[in-house]
């Protein structure tokens, strides 16, 4: 039983110190890149509305493929591009202007294109078909300052406390060592 506890008590620490790790590494790497955190030549984008459902549902994440010639897209290709208010948005293609400069876009749930054709150089890329659902909740409140407080502090603490906990186990071994060692000397 003690041993169990004992490998159960170190797959916790080694958890934690996992999780710890994972999200100074999500947070750093997505601030120093200014939420541009790129692996490969992808980007993982959070999708906030549900323009895009049933094929991206809202709260996921997404991988965009970035570089490469933005005038390279056809009908029916997704791709991710900044809007005049510098906001990201996946909208599939409807039709292509001016051989690839300009992109007419519109979201799969929505009734009509979208009002402003895209410039092929406000493009960041095009959608990979990878997703995962709900994900995107997680990783938009971990490169949120609020976020990257509690990932940053919340595991600290969970150590803080397991690292109490294991002092005071020893100390209170030592203590019956000690107490055993003077009961078995008189």
């Amino acid at each position: 039983m003690n041993r169990t506890l004992k490998r159960a008590s170190n797959i916790f620490y080694y958890f934690l110190i996992a999780v710890l790790l994972c999200a100074l590494l999500v947070v750093g790497l997505s601030k120093a890149a200014g939420n541009e955190v790129s692996f490969f030549g992808y980007q993982i984008k959070s999708v906030l509305s549900g323009s895009m459902e049933p094929g991206i549902q809202t709260g996921s994440i997404i991988a965009v493929k970035t570089g490469g010639e933005m005038e390279r897209f056809s009908k029916g290709d997704v791709i991710t591009y900044r809007a005049e208010d510098n906001m990201l948005i996946t909208h599939r293609i409807v039709e292509v202007k001016n051989a690839g400069q300009q992109y007419v876009t519109k979201g799969d749930a929505n009734n009509g294109a979208d009002m402003n054709p895209v410039l092929a150089e406000n493009v960041v890329g095009q959608y990979t078909g990878f997703t995962i659902p709900y994900v995107g909740y997680v990783f938009q409140f971990a490169t949120s300052s609020q976020g990257a407080a509690v990932l940053m502090i919340l595991p600290g603490f969970f150590l803080l406390g397991y690292s109490v906990l294991v002092i005071r186990r020893t100390l209170k071994q030592v203590k019956q060592l000690l107490h055993d060692k003077t009961i078995g000397t008189e």
